[in-house]
């Protein structure tokens, strides 16, 4: 297989840790620096584990795939993987991803090297390939959705001098450029990094701009049985703010108007600045026990301006907009965890073991919550901008708004290989948490949460061959019930839980796996009548089942391939209003393949191309009141070609992406109940990249 555009480094040095994934060879996840294929993976178990033998669906977007698709986001970077699709992003201002039907921004589903993140934007310039867990994980993880969860795991320092430069622009007009250089220092055993990106460009509708600088530095130091790592990451960002479109809610279908048309303002922008740090060690006591610990700083700083879209005469076209803004929105997350792995013989039988203990502190405040008064100006058929100005009125009863989330816990885990064919793994966690929200000028307690909760884990594997096992699991997951707009007290957790039975196949070339499972969610919150006055009680119930296939690595020398297929059938089973009808957002079928192809040496230099596709089906859009509106199935194309060839003894690679090839309108996802905004995919745009290695 050929490399292009990427740095010659890029994929060395991916060993993962515990809590933290920390960094040794290429073959430990990926299975080479060209390849599709992984082979393991440390997301699903803490350890590191080839991919055959875990009781769970994982899935990891190799390096070699990013810089082949070259994906601008986390949802677009993992939409190839079975049973995911992008939730409520707040207006394409955080990440969102639903997993097996359940999640959305801020879930605590997202993670930076195996630590908690509260960054926006976790798809940085500094991502070296991107794991996907489905199914409940609060064993491993604590408090969590039964979804499942992502690990972005960032490029390291290596020990081999190398450098890249590289720009790129975009048919929307604008683009970026990338600094990236690695290598030791002096004769010590000490290694460094530092990445630095700028991307400015234009948004693809009617106005708006992304503004992004990132600088990352990271240190390295090797020793014969300790290694330390410690990796900071600073981001600045400004970007819109924009909703999308609205249904139309006589016709059921979305406003016939051009996709490129707001209904906000130009002042529908957020602007703000993150900082993550993670710092990491590892010590081999022997060659039975390895000891571990990190610790992760994350923090997401930022202000937004928008004009909300409230309703709409759909006769005469006239919109009702109010407008909103948040000021010194913060924040921040401390993750600590130490973690004692065992390699063990104990009667008959090996056992990997892992014991040890996590620390989470999230802490997340708005300031000045900002709500203007209703406005009438604006005419969807016939828009003028600027009629509205910019949202100042400060809302006392909504500002200040709070929630703080303190957990503390102690695991433990085995893996027993009862013989050379079963696998037994079995988890269980003790977990302590408090947590605590309200808001308002004088501030009113909305929730003060303090309670403990056991979460096992249980999974059997049994290897047919070495390259093909079977297996199944039962996991759990929980998350404080807590509002920040309701009084609720102490209330009982969410709780999910999951039956898991699934087959996979690993050889040299290829990974696979099929998955079938049923997850109930339970103790969601609702609200009821309670005589006068709403009160909020515990009688949702939500249940997701499907089956999962997925397959990524080489045909043969020539040609490489990331595929899945996924079948979700989602359901409230409980809700006063909601009952019988599915989770918001969720295609109860998807589908993806993507091919790659090696021309080998062609002219001057080596031509690598690639094509493919993904399918959604129809999905819901609920609206609060039980009415659902459908958004229709999508099919969605990209290509790319990349060449690469010698320019005065370095590696010059030059590549062109098209995405959306025909350009199909589709719609993505929704901001959920009330009156649903609907996000309208990207059109079609053409990237053109240049890579200088050396």
């Amino acid at each position: 297989m050929l490399s292009l555009a990427q740095p010659l480094w890029a994929a060395d040095s991916v060993e993962l840790g515990a809590t933290t994934i920390d960094s040794t060879t290429p073959t430990t996840t990926e299975k080479s620096q060209t390849s599709y294929q992984a082979v393991a993976s440390t997301v699903a178990t803490r350890t590191e584990t080839p991919l055959i033998e875990v009781p769970a669906s994982v899935n990891v977007v190799t390096h070699r795939v990013i810089e082949d698709r070259a994906p601008q986001s986390l949802d677009e970077a993992i939409n190839a993987v079975s049973g995911v699709k992008q939730g409520n992003t707040l207006g394409g201002t955080q990440d969102a991803i639903i997993k097996r039907g359940f999640g959305t921004n801020r879930d605590n589903s997202i993670m930076r090297d195996g630590m908690q993140s509260v960054q926006a934007r976790n798809f940085t310039p500094t991502t070296e390939r991107v794991e996907v867990l489905k199914g409940p994980a609060s064993m491993l993880y604590g408090v969590q959705d039964p979804g499942g969860v992502i690990n972005v795991v960032t490029k390291k320092p290596q020990m081999t001098q190398a450098t890249s430069v590289s720009g790129w622009g975009t048919s929307y007009g604008g683009g970026g450029g990338q600094f990236d250089t690695t290598g030791p220092v002096g004769d010590t055993n000490l290694a460094y990094r530092l990445i630095y990106d700028k991307q400015q460009y234009d948004y693809w509708r009617n106005f708006g701009s992304t503004d992004q600088e990132v600088v990352a530095p990271s240190l390295s130091w090797f020793g014969d049985d300790t290694t330390l790592t410690a990796a900071y990451e600073h981001m600045e960002y400004s970007v819109p703010f924009d909703r999308g479109t609205q249904i139309n809610t006589t016709t059921g279908k979305v406003l016939d108007i051009p996709r490129n048309r707001r209904l906000d303002e130009h002042f529908n922008i957020t602007t703000g600045r993150s900082d993550a740090f993670n710092l990491t060690a590892e010590h081999r006591l022997n060659d039975d026990w390895t000891l571990k610990a990190g610790y992760g700083y994350s923090r997401n700083y930022y202000n937004d301006h928008q004009s909300r879209y409230i309703s709409a005469n759909f006769t005469t076209g006239q919109v009702t907009r109010r407008g909103d803004a948040t000021r010194d929105a913060l924040q921040v997350a401390h993750t600590a965890t130490v973690s004692a792995l065992g390699n063990l013989a104990f009667a008959g039988m090996r056992h990997e073991v892992l014991v040890g203990v996590d620390y989470m502190h999230n802490d997340r405040t708005l300031g000045d919550l900002i709500r203007n008064v209703n406005d009438t100006t604006f005419n969807y058929n016939d828009p003028v901008y600027g009629q509205v100005p910019v949202p100042s009125r400060v809302s006392a009863a909504n500002s200040d708004q709070t929630d703080l989330l303190h957990t503390h816990a102690l695991f433990l885990q085995d893996a027993i290989h009862l013989n050379d064919q079963w696998i037994l793994q079995a988890g269980l966690r003790y977990e302590s948490f408090s947590e605590y929200t309200g808001k308002g000028r004088p501030f009113v307690v909305g929730a003060d949460v303090d309670r403990s909760k056991a979460v096992p884990r249980l999974g059997l594997v049994y290897m047919i061959r070495p390259d093909w096992s079977v297996y199944g699991s039962y996991t759990e997951s929980f998350r404080p019930n807590t509002s920040i707009a309701t009084v609720i007290g102490d209330l009982a957790p969410e709780e999910g839980r999951a039956y898991e039975i699934g087959s996979k196949f690993q050889n040299d070339y290829l990974t696979a796996s099929l998955a079938a499972f049923t997850i109930t969610k339970k103790n969601v919150q609702t609200s009821a009548t309670c005589g006068t006055e709403t009160c909020t009680r515990l009688g949702g119930e939500a249940r997701s089942r499907g089956v999962e296939l997925d397959v990524s690595g080489q045909l043969n020398e020539f040609w490489s391939l990331t595929g899945s297929y996924a079948y979700t059938d989602t359901e409230w089973t409980k809700d006063p209003i909601l009952q019988g009808t599915p989770l918001d957002g969720v295609s109860k079928n998807t589908a993806a393949l993507y091919l790659t192809r090696d021309f080998g040496h062609v002219g001057i230099g080596d031509l690598r191309a690639g094509f493919g596709g993904r399918y959604m089906s129809k999905w819901g859009a609920n609206d609060g009141t039980g009415t659902e509106y459908w958004l229709p199935s999508a099919k969605v194309a990209d290509a790319f070609v990349a060449y690469r060839m010698k320019l005065d003894q370095k590696d010059l690679t030059l590549q062109l992406n098209v995405k959306n090839l025909f350009d199909e309108t589709y719609y993505v996802s929704s901001s959920g109940l009330g009156s649903p905004a609907i996000v309208i995919g990207e059109p079609r745009q053409v990237i053109a990249k240049a890579t200088l290695a050396f």
